[in-house]
């Protein structure tokens, strides 16, 4: 009896939810934030972890998808309706690769003539704050957490908890490097030095975005850039942000550099993502991936390093 509760419950959301898609496609797919007549501006949702693609099954809350971010600023460029693009950041960071392809698309936006402005709401650290150096303008609450600019791989070590276990790892390799970072060795100094190369070119690579979307030189960068967090209002004051307000304030300013008069009218991008982590996210629990300080994962061949804070390529 109670398996067929269950089996109900699970059969009703599901229903429930592809009616509200089937609504949702009735209107291109998308839902408005306000329901105005006027210009478009769409708002493309970066909040979560910065990942290239979201993990299978229902691991999608908490993750900010490259691929479905960069689906939907594709989709705001090619869109004649819609002027410009306000990207509204809640992150404090992601993947390498997932942050850069994100960085690329609003490039591309920013070229096919539309204004972009990043809009940063709780935290927009690290990879998020790569991400906002693309845009034309940076609006942040005067207690946003952002900045992080800067470099960390960390790398666990379990040997001695192996030996504890009576676990013993063999490595079979065919170079002298192709288990560097394994969790069941101590890292050589040589391996040392390969990956604080990794890092710092990943460090200069951030630098240089900072430098050329700030319009600020690379060592004044680099006095900034020492890992730290800035509130929004530090930030302002060092010339990291443009603005300080609420999203209201980011869209009268999105507004006025896209040359739009009267109300604008929002148009939710990420509508159908957000609901079905919304009606989904819920029974992940403690399983929730949640975001990260700075930046995410680095996948390495035969293993998986784990920088919690490792920022863009």
């Amino acid at each position: 009896m109670r398996k067929k509760i269950i089996t109900g419950i699970v059969i009703g959301v599901v229903l429930f939810s592809l009616a509200v898609a089937i609504a949702l496609k009735g209107n291109g797919g998308k839902t408005a934030e306000n329901t105005g007549v006027g210009e478009q501006i769409a708002v493309v949702h970066i909040e979560g972890t910065i990942m290239s693609s979201a993990p299978g099954g229902f691991g999608t809350a908490g993750v900010a998808a490259a691929d479905r971010i960069v689906s939907e600023l594709k989709e705001a460029r090619e869109n004649p309706e819609i002027k410009a693009v306000i990207l509204k950041l809640n992150t404090g960071g992601g993947t390498v690769v997932g942050s850069d392809e994100i960085g690329r698309e609003v490039e591309r936006v920013r070229k096919s003539g539309k204004k972009v402005v990043a809009a940063m709401g709780e935290m927009a650290a690290s990879g998020g704050y790569w991400i906002s150096c693309k845009a034309d303008k940076i609006v942040a609450n005067p207690g946003t957490f952002t900045g992080s600019i800067g470099v960390i791989m960390q790398l666990t070590e379990m040997k001695d908890l192996y030996n504890k276990l009576g676990v013993e790892v063999n490595n079979i390799k065919t170079g002298a490097f192709k288990d560097m970072g394994a969790s069941n060795k101590d890292l050589s100094p040589e391996e040392r030095q390969i990956f604080q190369g990794l890092v710092n070119d990943s460090y200069e690579d951030f630098i240089q975005v900072v430098a050329a979307g700030r319009k600020m030189d690379p060592t004044q960068v680099r006095k900034l850039a020492d890992g730290r967090i800035y509130t929004g209002k530090q930030a302002k004051q060092l010339g990291l942000v443009d603005e300080l307000g609420d999203f209201n304030e980011a869209v009268r300013i999105t507004a006025n550099l896209a040359g739009i008069k009267g109300e604008p009218e929002l148009v939710d991008m990420t509508g159908e993502q957000l609901l079905w982590q919304q009606l989904f996210g819920g029974l992940q629990g403690k399983n929730k991936i949640l975001p990260i300080p700075l930046e995410g994962l680095l996948l390495l061949p035969d293993k998986v390093v784990m920088p919690i804070n490792t920022n863009i390529q």
